[in-house]
């Protein structure tokens, strides 16, 4: 029994300086002679009727069929592998003799048709058990199939190449092409790369044929948790179950919505496999091609082969992009930047003469006192979204929360602090409509109203590391910092929402009135106070 999988050199895909040495070959068929493997001193498997499969670039794998193996010796395992062309294989660990073999054995319970030989049948890793025999002599090695010498074609793109790609988008970019440059028809294909970011769960990588240029969109954590994704095979590849491959026929045969997508696109084949990262990580590829013999066994094995390695390059992007992403959400813009500059030592960091943005929350002690803590948390975070989020919003960066304040900072540009302080008052503006929102009506009796202060004050501040070696942090020292603080105070006793400095309003383009001469408690000076006009 042979199956029609082999690939001869005229058929198979050529990328340049492999058109030669571009074949993939698989052959399964009866294997003449008796063969029989022992682990833990007793025979687990000995059959006359052994079907072996013959693979480029491996060896020979024996499959027993079940009447010939002692299933009572095999333990079922959640293990998963993928093969994109014989599909899922589920995994036994062996018990004999007081020893165990993890996960030593597979078979392909419900293999894909072209590969339906399989069924029924259980191999055995040449490695993890004991011993071989054919007939009676004992086989420690097998020589390797001749074709195993010849070379995957897209393995020189993955040494040469592959490497150069600066990011996850050329990395896909320069992958199809080489993918199209080597015969595979693939007119789509998605990598989904999972993420670690507060509002994202996944990015997707997209290529179809007429795209100038591969896109990328991010995937939410809503988006995860929908219906749409829970019918994907994307959840099904998350959850560990390893791949799919599907012919796009007739309408009855979809058993993911994506299908009836592709079918209306006039794709005819679909393979999904997992992506696998160092850490253990589950991501995706997915590919389509219109096709109508669909991908061949050389596509799908060539492709098989280089994912591990392929995965790893996807890896580093993705490694970068997380890190990017978690040093600006938890550490904020300008000092993730600085972190991933370098700037990890204790002492380092430069002054900054800004527009200083610092706000507070009114009676935060009482509150938290009647409040649950659940609920006040929730509080809490509603005040740092109208406040923060209107910093963010206006081209500040929130430098520190301390406690139920945030310090916040517009970088004075050159000589142009007029549209810095300008950008400053727009979000002290936003904010306070913001916070008027929620303590509207629509909010009446629903929680405790939000009272609140901004200070905005001008000056050199020194941002940098402090702590000790083993701990540092990021953090504002300076004058200019403290006095920000303290004009935001005297929001309570002048009765006023907004605070500013006459060094601000020196700046500061806009309609301002005077609240005349001030203390700054602490400080040991007085300045002019100023507020917005009505």
């Amino acid at each position: 029994m042979t199956l029609d999988t082999t690939v001869s050199n005229r058929d198979a895909p050529s990328v340049q300086g492999h058109a030669d040495a571009a074949t993939y070959e698989m052959d399964f068929a009866l294997h003449p002679k008796r063969i029989w493997v022992e682990f833990g001193g007793e025979v687990i498997a000995d059959s006359a009727r052994t079907m072996v499969l013959r693979e480029t670039r491996h060896l020979p794998v024996f499959y027993f069929p079940r009447a010939d193996i002692r299933m009572e010796r095999l333990k079922a395992t959640d293990h998963i592998t993928h093969c994109p062309f014989k599909g899922n294989a589920n995994y036994w660990s062996i018990d004999a003799g007081g020893r165990l073999a993890e996960n030593a054995a597979w078979s392909y319970e419900t293999p894909l048709a072209s590969t339906i030989q399989v069924k029924d049948y259980i191999a055995f890793y040449q490695d993890r058990v004991d011993a071989w025999f054919e007939d009676d002599v004992r086989i420690f090695e097998r020589e390797e199939d001749e074709s195993s010498s010849r070379e995957n074609p897209f393995i020189d793109w993955l040494l040469r190449e592959a490497w150069e790609a600066a990011s996850s988008r050329e990395l896909t970019r320069r992958f199809v092409q080489c993918l199209r440059q080597g015969g595979v028809p693939v007119k789509r294909i998605r990598i989904i790369i999972r993420t670690l970011h507060p509002l994202l769960a996944a990015s997707n990588y997209s290529w179809s044929e007429g795209d100038s240029e591969v896109g990328r969109f991010d995937i939410s954590h809503d988006i995860v948790q929908s219906e749409m994704f829970q019918d994907s095979p994307l959840r099904r590849i998350f959850d560990g179950l390893g791949g799919i491959r599907r012919w796009i026929g007739a309408e009855e045969d979809d058993d993911f919505p994506v299908l009836a997508d592709l079918r209306a696109e006039g794709m005819k084949d679909y393979v999904a496999m997992p992506m696998i990262f160092s850490d253990g990580q589950t991501n995706a590829i997915t590919m389509a091609t219109d096709d109508p013999a669909g991908f061949s066994a050389a596509n799908l094995g060539f492709i098989h082969e280089v994912l591990p390695v392929l995965s790893r390059f996807y890896e580093v992007h993705a490694k970068r992009r997380n890190a990017v992403a978690l040093m600006q959400t938890f550490l904020g813009r300008r000092t993730g930047e600085k972190v991933l500059d370098g700037q990890v030592k204790r002492g380092d960091g430069e002054d900054i003469h800004a527009v200083i943005w610092f706000c507070d929350l009114r009676n935060s002690t009482p509150i938290a006192d009647r409040m649950e803590r659940d609920a006040f948390l929730r509080y809490l975070n509603q005040f740092f979204d109208c406040m923060a989020g209107a910093v963010s919003d206006h081209g500040g960066e929130v430098l520190r929360f301390v406690g139920d304040a945030v310090l916040a900072i517009f970088p004075i540009d050159g000589e142009d602090g007029a549209a810095a302080a300008a950008a400053a008052v727009d979000a002290a503006v936003q904010a306070s409509d913001r916070i008027n929102v929620l303590n509207g009506s629509a909010n009446a009796g629903k929680c405790e109203p939000i009272g609140f202060g901004i200070g905005l004050h001008v000056g050199s501040v020194t941002y940098g590391n402090i702590g000790i070696p083993e701990r540092p942090e990021f953090t504002v020292i300076g004058a200019a910092a403290n006095e920000a603080a303290r004009i935001e105070s005297l929001t309570k006793e002048l009765g006023v929402q907004v605070t500013m400095s006459k060094a601000f309003t020196d700046l500061y383009e806009g309609d301002v009135k005077s609240l005349g001469i001030c203390e700054l408690r602490g400080v040991g000076r007085t300045t002019e106070v100023f507020t917005l006009c009505d």
